[in-house]
């Protein structure tokens, strides 16, 4: 018994003691998963990973066949391997040599990437050494180094966020130490699978008020705008939002600018080799990544486009437009980025000047300006107006105290209209300016005052007359329209085109209240957002502006319309959504963006090689067909272009934008139209309803890579089509071609393309081909085309150099224009009455002069 005793306490002692040593080595392993100190070292596939499983450390190779090897850090949780920091981007290891490298410590407590030679490929600056080094993985994604008993960041050796790759993640920071005289910056990876440095760099401009630019090598690209307290007043994307909080810090010690994610969301930003920044969050339903937003918004963000002195502005074709800030004047009429002089070059007389104010702007760049935090801006306009060489000032309330100007000297760049987010800009006005102004005023005043008297009776009499017909005209149609609206239409139509109605409330989160973050363009009659269903699905939302010239007639058209279209060239409409004066369609969601959006931007187009493009060619032919020949009903687009041609993610084209397409009966061949609409360049000479010569522009602007509209040769004065019918005539059809294409194409498929294309746009719409004929000539090598004669608006004459979308909606019966003596009354009245009101005004500008 006694003996049996004696073996159960051996027994539990030896459990007891055997449970301890195992939680001391278990509690050992645990410490080593996250952190590393001498002498262990990282080598071959082992790895560090943060407490929390988020991020990973060690060694990698880009791609299956690459012979280089980086030490790296990536996240640990995402299926694909996504890199966020690279140690010795520059230095890569020779894998193909052997050589795996490994990561250690320095006799000084630097950590090191040596190779198998003992080589040092790379190593940690440390600021000081350690004598008892630790290194840890934080579940940030830094790689810190410090003492053992290190416990902040204060007391870091070194950490890996003060030397970012291409990838900002929350918690990294963009921006200045002072003291240190540390810079911490994105620089772009050369290519996707090589991290080395490559041209792209964004970082913060610490030199009087805050700013992040993006640079190419040392040439500027763009601009974020100054940080205003809240949000940089260039770039409102980069400001808290509801995917993330944005966090600036700016004081004696540094200036930086970092973000928050919310609700744990995984994201970050990246720098691309193209130059673009690009705002990344993990999708679990997706398992991928998915661009929510670009820091660059569009064209008129590219630096200074307009020159100095020169506003840029986007209009409704997301086209940039130039112009000059008041009292300025183009300095070479065809060459905007030589900018704008001022038309009084007189120089500053002390005291007489003034200053212009302009309003939304975004405030710009200058060679040198200066930040005041503490006076009043009237101090400031007062100070400014005392020196010559200040050109305009604004305000700067970054700490929200009602304080701050910034002033500029010396010429004005990268100037935007932003209307939503722009700020007071005061520029400096001459005294002779200002008294040439209320000279003119005067004399206007002069002319046009015997006339107004003269026309008032008939303006009133007009305008009477006009909305007493304007409301008898418009009831009925109100009131067939507000029955589509509550969806009380009649009981056929119901069952005949109904879709699913979506629930605001639905929309808006899968919009996030469509955030301007969600906007990814202007399409037709609205704005269109990105958005995502609780399923997973991703949607684009078409909300309909107010002012749009959409009403609830196009509304209806195109929920009709796309309703009953079946094809893999159209795109898919979902539902729609009505909530109060507010319309909404909802289409399935397109990655790659419109077709425009690649083919007329120099940087994305090389994806678009020949067969792509040939592809795309057909497909939209293709599409065509079906629209013309056979769905259940006739069906003419009417507004068929690049910006309307969608790509998904196999660079499949989808047409899109069905606003102002009409349908007529199977057995129609003329269409019998009450509106003629359509986008200038694109639509035939005698405005008919002619989707063959808008396919054949849009034919040609894909063989070259640029736009119809707008299209300049330093040799003639012809637009694109007047060009490719001269080089067709002359024998060179093929210098058409884009020249990043490179001549790898086959030269008759691409002559082929070209002949077709000058078919469908001839002048005379009785040659022009029918789309069934176009696919045969496009899709057969033994098919006879016939020789292509002169084609319709083939000179720039025939453009307006406005850059306006839509025709104007205009009483039309059958292929011609018939203006009724109703609309030239309004027309007349209407000129009348804004002839009116600029005398009035100039009235009242010359007597407050």
């Amino acid at each position: 018994m006694e003996r049996r005793r004696t073996h159960l306490s051996l027994s539990f002692s030896f459990l007891v003691t055997f449970c301890y040593f195992f939680i001391a080595i278990f509690a050992t392993f645990l410490e080593a998963y996250d952190t590393l100190s001498p002498p262990q070292t990282i080598t071959g596939n082992k790895t560090l990973v943060s407490p929390s499983q988020n991020f990973e450390l060690g060694f990698f190779n880009l791609g299956s066949n690459s012979t280089r090897r980086y030490l790296g850090i990536w996240y640990k949780n995402v299926p694909k391997k996504t890199v966020i920091w690279v140690a010795n981007r520059d230095n890569p290891l020779a894998h193909d040599f052997g050589d795996d490298g490994s990561l250690t410590f320095s006799n000084d407590g630097k950590l090191i990437v040596h190779s198998h030679k003992g080589n040092v490929i790379w190593s940690s600056n440390s600021s000081r050494p350690a004598r008892n080094p630790v290194a840890q993985l934080l579940d940030t994604g830094n790689l810190v180094l410090k003492d053992i008993d290190g416990r902040s960041s204060e007391k870091y050796i070194w950490q890996s966020f003060d030397y970012p790759c291409d990838t900002l993640v929350p918690g990294m920071r963009l921006g200045w130490r002072f003291k240190t005289g540390l810079n911490r910056h994105l620089s772009s990876w050369k290519s996707y699978d090589d991290p080395s440095n490559g041209d792209y760099t964004y970082s913060v401009d610490p030199r009087g008020i805050p700013q992040l630019f993006l640079n190419k090598r040392n040439k500027k690209i763009f601009r974020s705008g100054p940080w205003y307290g809240q949000q940089f007043k260039g770039d409102p994307v980069l400001s808290s939002n509801p995917v993330f909080k944005a966090v600036f810090v700016f004081d004696s010690d540094e200036v930086s600018y970092s973000y928050e994610a919310k609700d744990n969301m995984i994201s970050r930003f990246v720098l691309t080799p193209s130059g673009s920044i690009r705002h990344f969050s993990w999708n679990d339903h997706k398992s991928s990544w998915v661009s929510e937003f670009s820091v660059q918004g569009d064209h008129c963000d590219d630096y200074a486009l307009c020159g100095a002195y020169g506003s840029c502005s986007i209009v409704k074709s997301s086209s940039p437009s130039c112009k000059c800030l008041k009292g300025f004047e183009p300095r070479k009429a065809q060459d905007w980025s030589s900018g704008c002089v001022r038309e009084d070059s007189k120089g500053c007389k002390s005291g007489g000047d003034s200053f212009e104010k302009l309003t939304g702007l975004k405030l710009p760049d200058s060679a040198e300006f200066h930040a005041n935090y503490s006076i009043s801006i009237n101090h400031c306009e007062a100070e400014c107006l005392k020196n010559c060489s200040c050109v305009a000032y604004a305000k700067l309330d970054v700490n929200a105290s009602g304080k701050g100007c910034v002033t500029w000297f010396g010429d004005l760049f990268d100037i935007r209209e932003a209307p939503v987010y722009g700020q007071d800009l005061y520029v400096r006005v001459s005294a002779s300016q200002l008294d040439s102004n209320a000279g003119r005023n005067k004399k206007k005043i002069f002319i046009l005052l015997p006339v107004a008297v003269s026309l008032t009776s008939t303006i009133v009499v007009l305008a009477l007359w006009f909305i007493i017909k304007t409301w008898q005209r418009n009831g009925a149609v109100e009131k067939e329209d507000l029955q589509f609206n509550d969806g009380r239409g009649s009981r056929s139509e119901r069952n005949e085109y109904e879709l699913p109605l979506f629930e605001i409330a639905i929309i808006e989160a899968a919009t996030m209240n469509f955030s301007v973050y969600k906007k990814i363009g202007e399409g037709g009659f609205g704005l269109v957002y990105k958005g995502e269903l609780p399923s997973g699905q991703e949607i684009a939302v078409k909300k309909l502006l107010e002012t749009s010239g959409q009403g609830l007639q196009e509304f209806k058209n195109e929920v009709i319309l796309i309703s009953q279209l079946q094809h893999r060239n159209l795109v898919k409409l979902l539902g729609c959504c009505i909530h109060g004066e507010d319309k909404m369609l909802i289409y399935e969601y397109m990655p790659n963006k419109s077709l425009d959006s690649l083919l007329f931007d120099e940087t994305k187009r090389p994806v678009l090689n020949w067969q792509k493009r040939l592809d795309i060619i057909i497909g939209i032919a293709r599409g065509l067909l079906y629209l013309h020949r056979d769905s259940r009903l006739r069906i003419v687009h009417r507004d068929l272009k690049a910006s309307n041609v969608l790509l998904d993610i196999n660079m499949n084209p989808k047409i899109s934008d069905f606003g102002m397409a009409r349908m007529f009966g199977g057995d129609q061949t003329e269409a019998m139209t009450k509106r003629v609409v359509g986008t200038y360049g694109y639509m035939s000479p005698e405005y008919a309803i002619d989707d063959v010569f808008s396919f054949g522009v849009l034919l040609l602007e894909i063989l070259s890579g640029k736009r119809n509209k707008g299209f300049l040769h330093p040799d003639h004065k012809l637009n694109l089509l007047g060009h490719a019918w001269k080089l067709w005539n002359e024998g060179k059809a093929l210098e058409l071609m884009d020249g990043l294409l490179e001549n790898e194409f086959p030269s008759s498929e691409a002559l082929r393309c070209i002949q077709v294309g000058l078919s469908c746009v001839q002048h005379r719409p009785e040659d022009r081909p029918t789309m069934s004929l176009v696919l045969v000539m496009l899709d057969s090598e033994s098919a006879v085309l016939p020789q292509p004669g002169r084609p319709g608006l083939y000179s720039e004459r025939f453009f307006s150099e406005t850059d306006s979308t839509s025709l104007a909606r205009l009483n039309s019966s059958s292929n011609h224009i018939n203006v009724t003596l109703e609309k030239r009354f309004y027309i007349v009245g209407v000129l009348l009455y804004v002839v009116y009101i600029e005398i009035m005004k100039e009235k009242k500008k010359g007597e407050s002069l």
